[in-house]
Parts: structure tokens; sequence; C-alpha cells
């Protein structure tokens, strides 16, 4: 048996792993500008199948927008051309003259390619998270303004920056985490349109913030030790002795208060002790 089956989503979001793992995927490139113009012009000048019939005029320059926002998609262009056109009243000589204006207005939000449930959800979420850690703040809002204009949720958007202003900024600039908070706090108080400031603000900060992963690595480094070393009992002397049984266990003896002690701070083991000495957070 044979199954032939299409879908405009990535078959990696939307087909199971089974049946992904068992096809033979082949993908469909998007057209080419010249292509989709081509198709409009022959929409406006079929009367049978087309929009010949309400006498629309387009001028090259509004052909190129509809080419240009359909993204390598027909049914874009088609489906804005036509609501461009039915929008349009006819002239007294029962012309409608398709202006740039109503080609935007006609697009509406299509003209971006953003799907919040599908891979350029992804593509651009990650352009944007990339383009910051390259402290590339152009491009950082070029993608930004691409996420805001398609649609994504405000807050989403708001979320990816306080990760990465942990993850890759860090301790470089611990301002910046004040930022993207703060960023993400008025976002969600306030929401779109106005909630594109703070978002831009701590998508600038960010890009220009120095960066650090340092953070990043002594967690993981941690984790790798702890997934291993999972059993390993916490030392006597950083137990709290919470009962007199614990006590005379030995819980907490020879702790050292490091604020009346500062030697401690050197002295004073903290690792279970087949890790002493390992370390983690360094410096860059």
């Amino acid at each position: 048996m044979t199954l032939v089956g299409a879908t405009t989503e990535n078959p990696s979001f939307e087909v199971i792993s089974a049946l992904l793992s068992r096809s033979r995927v082949l993908s469909l490139e998007p057209l080419t500008e010249a292509d989709i113009t081509a198709l409009i012009r022959r929409a406006l000048t079929d009367e049978a199948r087309g929009l010949a019939n309400l006498h629309p005029q387009v001028s090259d320059e509004v052909l190129a927008r509809f080419a240009r926002a359909a993204g390598g998609d027909a049914r874009v262009a088609l489906t804005g051309l036509e609501a461009a056109v039915e929008s349009t009243a006819p002239d007294e000589q029962g012309v409608r003259h398709i202006t740039d204006e109503t080609a935007v207005e006609a697009l509406g939000r299509a003209r971006y390619a953003y799907d919040k449930g599908g891979e350029e959800h992804y593509n651009l979420a990650s352009a944007l998270i990339k383009s910051l850690r390259n402290s590339d703040a152009n491009a950082a809002l070029y993608w930004l303004a691409r996420l805001i204009e398609g649609g994504a949720d405000p807050l989403f958007i708001a979320r990816r920056l306080c990760i990465l202003a942990s993850e890759d900024v860090g301790l470089a600039d611990p301002q910046a985490m004040v930022q993207a908070a703060a960023a993400a706090q008025i976002t969600a108080l306030i929401g779109l349109p106005e909630a594109l400031y703070p978002l831009s603000q701590a998508t600038i900060y960010l890009a220009r913030a120095p960066k650090s992963n340092s953070v990043k690595r002594a967690y993981f480094a941690a984790a790798e030790d702890a997934q291993e070393t999972g059993r390993e009992p916490v030392p006597l002397h950083l137990r709290n002795a919470v009962t007199p049984l614990m006590k005379r266990s030995g819980y907490g003896s020879g702790y050292r208060y490091v604020h009346d002690d500062p030697r401690a701070r050197d002295e004073m083991a903290c690792l279970p002790e087949q890790l002493r000495g390992h370390e983690y957070y360094k410096e860059d």
C-alpha cells in the first residue's frame, strides 16, 4: 500500500515520528516573485476564473508589493488581491484602481511569514535570540518587529528575553536581567501596542550588553556531578540539627559562622568529600 499526503506545515511538527520515519519527504520550495507576479497577472485578465470582470487596474509597483508579501505562497497573493479588488469602489468608467495603501490593508498580517503554532514561530524566535547573542542590535530589532507585527504573543517574547539575559549575558552585566524582567512586567501590565517600547528597549540593551555564558556553564558542570553523585550525603557540619537526637549524632558539629570567623570562607569545605576541589564557576 502506498500513502501519499501533503501538508503546508513542517512534517517534523505535524506528522507522528513513527509515520515520518517510514516516509520519503519531498520539500516543495516557495514560488519566486516572478512566478507570483505571473499568477497575479493571469488572475487580473481571466474573465472566467479570475477578476477581469471587475475591471481592476494595478500598477507594476503594487503588483510587486503583492509578490513580495506573498513569501512564495500563491494563496496569500491571490487572496490579498481579491480582497483589494472587491474592497475598491469603481470609478465612473467602472475601473477599480488598486493603490499601494489598499494592497497593504488587504494583505493584513498575511504579509508576515508567521504562524503561532508552526515552524516560522520557532524560526523567528531563534533568529531574535541568535542576533541578540551575536550583539547585533539592528538584526535583533528587525526580528523583534517581525514577531510583533506578525502577531506573536508579547509575553512569549518577554520570556525569551529574560532567559537570554541570564543565559547569554549573565554576570557580565547583571543589570541585563533587571532590564528584561522590567520589560516582561511592563508588557504584562500594559500589553500591545505600547509594550513594543519596553520590549524594544530591552532588546537593544541585551544586544549591546557584554556577553557571558559562565552561569550556564557553571550550572551544567555542577549538574553533571550531581547526576553522578546524587546519593552523596551532606557533610555533617552543614546539616541543621533541628532535634536533640540530630545534635547528638553530630549534625552541625564543626560548622563555622563566616561572619564571626572570616577564615571559614577558605577553610571550611562545603562540597561532599569526593567532590572537594571541584570548580564549576569560573570568571571569564
